[in-house]
């Protein structure tokens, strides 16, 4: 049998490994070699994903505790006035949410783990894509009582897209009607899950006192003020039934994806817990299998063993296998070995405005990169130096001299945009993009006063370098600055942004609907446009008619001459061609471009002296205007084809939605658990001008 790409993949990761340790063992480097080897497998690169409010700035906030990072607790929506660390913004801490991702890092039981805490509102969704892009491992929160909600599945979806192996953590055990059985067979039926508990609560609700770790079976009590001593004990008799189900629904679950467990179940041999623990690590590291969790982070029940689940069953960045696109040989992919001995590959893959310019977040793949360190972008081919070189704490930062594969790290003054590749030089490899969604939603702004432009563009131009999903346009016809985004909040954000951090107070609207209008019938026109007041007069008169245009036309605006011999010069009619073009720009009805119209020239007249090109072209506006409103003029309705991806069993609110918008549903499809619904929907038509007649 021929392998699979993966495995080819990976053998060709492990051939170049080998290649670069065989490099170091030539220049005698053993103990380098076995020193790098040590430090990248106990590392962590690892993201906190879930739905809004499942509790994952909480849970990244005892971790910190835990780990030593930091030394009090604070809540996020904490009346203490500090707020949750990873919570740096004054914004993020008066709204108690998350807006953007933020890194650190800390060590556990001598292992080192970079975390990034990301944003639930799928407003701020390029944050959770980004952050996933650049990570070797996820912690996908579920919450006990709400269960597998619409932003869980986005974030699922985005961890597939990047074939991130993850642990689930069902969260708020401590609340009224938590049910984690549930939650994980959710989680099995609409996240397609191969999932098993690895653990089991003693008591939900008020009751939860603590755990039931089904691969150690023993019961972990959590002791101190902050849950900080971890006390554990024998299995309490009156579970040993309920335990040993599970721990062998567990076996069983880990059985399907894993040979060597299924060997063992199959035969009936006793499966110790370095057995079973080294088979669910070889499952979920294939992203065959996801281990579940539970616990309170708000409790402080639960998270030293998930912190303990990390190191055991998330790869380090050895195990993960990333792919360079090699610009010297036309994209060809390149399976990167993901060690310090080879050529600097690095990624940006978010900028932040600082106190000191642009802080620029680099995931480096392979390679070192050191303070003073000339460095190549390979996307604009720019050569730069390393001015200085951090590790992000939420919002603080620690000076180091360098940093290898498989970290996380910030540089300083390094000009550059989200997602551009650098090396050092000697190779011209770029990594793969990430997905940006596009824009749902626009608004249009403008600042207050006047004297503001200039902080108020600065302020737009900063947001669209950071956020590849917020835009800024102008509309041409309206002459409005359109800000777009992924919703709501997300534009609100930015607005009070531009308040705060620029000090422009900006008035904000919807956009206009861009309307166009149209005539219905034919009408007549006959105009003398006479003016004479001293010197040469204006002379130039027109007749002829208008009519729409058929269905089928091609162009928008037609203009024929018909005049047979010069009763008009020929010199002139280009003029009035553009006097009737002029009067087109704006409808008399709502002051909106008039469409699918011709105009006919039939007869005219002129004079020797006074005639002018300004004089036919004014007496083309007028015309039109004159005959415009006997043409019975409509308003067209701007119509947009839609395509809308929702979970099934929200099928009949979506379209009883769509219908009640006066839309037009032409398709319905199936795509797995999401159906896919095409319709055809009408811009506002709530004005209080006549009602649109028909839809361009």
């Amino acid at each position: 049998d021929a392998p699979s790409p993966a495995a080819a993949a990976a053998a060709a990761s492990a051939r170049r490994a080998m290649s670069s340790a065989s490099a170091l063992r030539a220049r005698g480097d053993d103990k380098e070699l076995a020193r790098w080897r040590e430090s990248m497998d106990r590392m962590r690169n690892i993201g906190i994903s879930a739905h809004i409010d499942s509790g994952k700035t909480t849970l990244t906030e005892r971790v910190l505790y835990y780990t030593g990072r930091i030394h009090e607790i604070h809540e996020v929506r904490g009346r203490d006035g500090v707020g949750a660390k990873m919570d740096s913004m004054d914004l993020e801490r008066e709204k108690g949410i998350t807006i953007q991702s933020a890194a650190t890092y800390c060590t556990w039981n001598g292992y080192q783990i970079n975390i990034i805490d990301t944003p639930g509102h799928v407003d701020f969704t390029v944050e959770v894509e980004r952050a996933l892009r650049v990570l070797d491992g996820a912690i996908l929160v579920l919450c006990s009582v709400g269960g597998v909600q619409s932003q869980s599945i986005t974030v699922d979806r985005q961890m597939k897209r990047y074939e991130i192996p993850r642990v689930a953590f069902i969260n708020k055990l401590d609340r009224m009607g938590a049910d984690p059985w549930k939650v994980l067979n959710q989680a099995r039926a609409k996240l397609r899950h191969q999932s098993a508990a690895v653990q089991v609560p003693i008591g939900l609700e008020e009751e939860f006192e603590g755990l039931v770790d089904l691969v150690e079976l023993k019961a972990l009590k959590f002791e101190g003020g902050s849950g900080q001593e971890v006390v554990t004990s024998d299995v309490p008799s009156n579970m040993q039934d309920f335990v040993m189900d599970k721990r062998r629904e567990l076996i069983e679950v880990v059985s399907e994806v894993d040979d060597q467990l299924a060997e063992a179940f199959l035969n009936d041999e006793p499966i110790t817990a370095n057995e079973l623990k080294a088979a669910i690590r070889r499952a979920t590291v294939a992203r065959k299998f996801i281990p579940v969790y539970m616990g309170s982070a708000f409790k402080n029940k639960g998270v030293q063993p998930l912190l303990n689940g990390v190191l055991d069953y998330l790869p380090c960045p050895l195990e993960v296998e990333n792919i360079a696109l090699d610009q010297n040989k036309s994209e060809e992919k390149v399976s990167l070995s993901g060690t310090p001995a080879g050529p600097l590959v690095a990624l940006a893959f978010k900028l932040e405005e600082g106190r000191f310019g642009q802080l620029t977040y680099l995931r480096i793949y392979e390679g070192v990169i050191r303070k003073g360190d000339f460095i190549q972008n390979v996307n604009t081919g720019k050569k730069i130096k390393v001015p200085r070189l951090v590790r992000m704490h939420s919002n603080e930062m620690e000076d180091i001299q360098e940093a290898h594969a498989g970290q996380i790290v910030a540089v300083f003054g390094v000009d550059c945009s989200s997602g551009d590749t650098f090396t050092d030089g000697s190779v011209k490899y770029t990594m793969t993009s990430m997905h940006v969604a596009e824009p749902v939603m626009s608004l249009a702004v403008n600042p207050i006063s006047k004297d503001s432009g200039g902080q108020f563009s600065k302020a737009l131009n900063r947001f669209q370098r950071e956020d590849p999903t917020f835009r800024v346009g102008l509309d041409p016809e309206s002459g409005q600055t359109i800000i777009s985004g992924m919703g709501e909040l997300h534009l609100d954000i930015y607005v009070e942004r531009i308040r705060r951090e620029y000090k422009v107070d900006a008035k904000v609207g919807k956009p206009r609907v861009n309307f166009r209008e149209s005539i219905t019938q034919r009408a007549e026109f006959d105009y003398l446009h006479k003016k004479q007041s001293g010197g040469q007069g204006q002379y130039g008169r027109v007749c002829g008619y208008i009519e729409p245009l058929p269905s089928d036309a091609e162009g928008k605006f037609e203009f024929d001459n018909m005049i047979i011999g010069q009763a008009i010069p020929s010199n002139f009619i280009p003029a009035i061609e553009k006097g009737f073009k002029e009067a087109c720009n704006s409808g008399s009805l709502i002051g909106h471009p008039v469409e699918n119209i011709r105009i006919t020239l039939t007869d005219g007249a002129s004079h020797q002296v006074d005639s002018s090109e300004l004089a036919f072209k004014l007496a083309a506006i007028y015309a039109f205007r004159q005959c415009y409103t006997a043409a019975k003029p409509v308003i067209l309705e701007p119509v947009m084809k839609v395509e809308l991806k929702f979970p099934t069993e929200f099928q009949g609110t979506v379209t009883g939605d769509i219908n009640k918008r006066k839309g037009i549903i032409v398709g319905n499809d199936q795509e797995g658990d999401d159906t896919v619904v095409v319709c055809h929907v009408g811009g506002s038509t709530n004005l209080h001008e006549p009602q649109p007649g028909q839809h361009f």
